[in-house]
């Protein structure tokens, strides 16, 4: 169990609880992430912790699937993000590029992507790898 005001695994440096915590499912409030950034930052979150529900609740209907098994012996260890185009509360589209570093089996990986973000209903939501946009 982690803990609201230990640090928030996206590493902006904040408490979890007032961070990424308040996006993720069953964070008080239910908060919507105000940024593609956000949003992003806190599906990383959601990977550490393993929150199922927030990743699902926070992909595009056109490209999420029907479900999402995460697999328990992978450890996400650190989040970089290289950088972002629009993405802001003023914008309906933009996109975060980013490094998701990680170990699995003992060995060191890194997820490199640029990730498409939209609005849908006003919220922001994962669309997917830039390429993969839903028309």
């Amino acid at each position: 169990m982690t803990l609201p005001d230990a640090p928030c695994p996206c590493g902006w440096g904040e408490p979890l609880g007032s961070c990424c915590g308040r996006y993720l499912s069953g964070g008080p409030g239910g908060a919507d992430a105000p940024t593609a950034e956000a949003l992003m930052r806190s599906r990383y979150t959601a990977f550490v912790l393993g929150d199922v529900a927030h990743l699902l609740r926070s992909w595009h209907p056109g490209t999420r699937p029907d479900d999402l098994d995460l697999d328990p012996d992978v450890r996400w260890k650190r989040l970089v993000v290289l950088g972002t185009d629009r993405g802001s509360p003023f914008d309906d589209a933009g996109t975060v590029e980013f490094e998701a570093h990680y170990r699995h089996g003992g060995r060191r990986g890194v997820q490199h992507e640029l990730s498409a973000f939209v609005r849908v209903g006003g919220r922001w939501v994962y669309e997917g790898p830039v390429g993969n946009r839903v028309a």
